[in-house]
């Protein structure tokens, strides 16, 4: 069907820089070569099911603003609706992939065998439209943390019977993943934390979450998925503290439980502000450890204490976010999806549409900066340099020598350090002339 709901709002097109044209990319352009390969392939843009079409405008002190003609999304008629409006965006944006969590697509039944005749039916219908359009599924999730049943968390739950239903909800939502040829599932753990010390046995907790993640890579295995699975780390709000609290948190707890080759990280900007990181420590830290997967871009507002999810719009951060993925040599099988809404007082399918214009635009200047910069080589010259004594024959000697020859090397040869300026100034005014 096709709705009234974008009427009169055209196609998106590469204007180029000298555009005035607010519903016009400036700079995204798709098949522009970027370090040998086409802009999109690059970026890999996805839109967010959940926070594009199913959130109604709500937040802590507020309900919906956002009135749309498939709320309220309780029954299959609006959740078709929904969809045949999500792919005229995907159309008009040129979006090639979209991601979704089950809840997200089809109404909460209430129990689970409703839920999954509700969610084979709608991923029918979207896998027609995906075949209408040519937009593709980046990944899938299960939405693990807005019904009372997760209060208490997924699989870490203290009531066994809840871990079993979010093991039958996991194995549905990957099931219509892989059905709808999604190239990643992803498990946030919403919950997956506590509240309390007091009534929480924390290495119970953990273990379970670790068997959990265990059962979903066997049964990956079995259907023959060849997606990645990720998980994505994530402070705080709405647990005190959440078990996936950062990069390194998870790839502590991927090591310890034996999944380092199995899982990566999809990374998300305003989780990293929240855990008291930058975006690109967190995609340094995936990447060192061979983890970095996908990532998720927004941004918060600095004078918020939480995750306020909004477009990105700041240039040099998202520059230096891409630069440390095009120095990990890119993107596999993830890409960087717009897990971001519009303001609640930004009611119109246009606001809809312009928000995505400028978070695509903002993140291709950002990928051709960081291009720029990799090509130059300043960094990777003035890092050369800084650690160029390691790679004397002495410094590599002393790394496979014992504490006690080391100090006597220094006591023989009489070392006397003399500090060398870290030049961070001149490195912060190199990177600004990129952005």
């Amino acid at each position: 069907m096709t709705s009234r709901f974008f009427e009169g709002i055209e196609k998106i097109r590469y204007e180029g820089v000298d555009s005035s044209n607010p519903m016009a990319f400036r700079h995204y352009n798709p098949d522009e070569v970027v370090m040998g390969k086409r802009m999109e392939d690059h970026l890999r843009f996805a839109v967010a099911w959940w926070h594009s079409f199913a959130w109604e405008g709500g937040d802590p002190f507020g309900g919906p603003t956002l009135e749309r003609p498939w709320h309220p999304q309780d029954d299959m008629g609006r959740a078709r609706m929904k969809a045949d409006i999500a792919f005229e965006m995907f159309d008009i944006l040129g979006q090639p992939y979209f991601c979704w969590h089950d809840a997200d697509i089809r109404p909460e039944q209430g129990n689970f065998a409703d839920n999954l005749r509700t969610l084979e039916e709608i991923t029918d219908y979207i896998g027609e439209k995906m075949r209408a359009v040519g937009t593709k599924l980046l990944w899938g999730t299960a939405n693990m943390f807005s019904h009372r049943r997760w209060m208490s968390g997924a699989s870490t739950n203290p009531d066994p019977d809840v871990f079993a239903f979010a093991a039958a909800t996991v194995k549905s939502c990957i099931d219509a993943t892989h059905k709808l040829g999604g190239e990643n599932y992803v498990l946030w753990g919403g919950r997956e934390g506590y509240e309390t010390l007091l009534n929480t046995d924390l290495k119970a907790e953990l273990d379970h979450m670790g068997r959990f993640l265990n059962m979903v890579v066997d049964y990956k295995h079995k259907i023959g998925f060849k997606g990645a699975i990720l998980v994505e780390p994530k402070p705080q709000e709405p647990s005190k503290h959440q078990y996936d609290y950062d990069a390194a948190t998870c790839i502590g707890f991927l090591r310890k439980y034996g999944l380092e080759d199995e899982v990566k990280l999809n990374l998300e900007q305003g989780h990293a502000i929240l855990a008291g990181h930058s975006f690109e420590h967190e995609i340094a830290v995936a990447a060192a450890e061979g983890m970095l997967g996908s990532i998720d871009m927004n941004r918060n507002d600095y004078q918020s204490g939480w995750d306020t999810d909004q477009f990105p719009n700041n240039t040099p951060e998202v520059a230096l976010a891409y630069y440390y993925i095009l120095k990990a040599g890119g993107f596999s099988t993830g890409g960087t999806n717009f897990d971001a809404k519009i303001r609640r007082q930004s009611i119109d399918a246009e606001d809809l549409v312009a928000a995505h214009v400028g978070g695509m635009d903002v993140c291709a200047r950002g990928l051709k900066a960081a291009a720029a910069m990799i090509e130059d080589g300043g960094l990777d010259s003035a890092l050369a340099n800084r650690y160029s004594g390691w790679q004397s024959p002495e410094a590599q000697v002393m790394l496979g020598s014992s504490l006690e020859e080391v100090a006597s090397r220094v006591l023989i040869e009489a070392i006397k350090p003399e500090p060398r300026s870290g030049r961070q100034e001149y490195l912060e005014n190199y990177v600004n002339r990129f952005v």
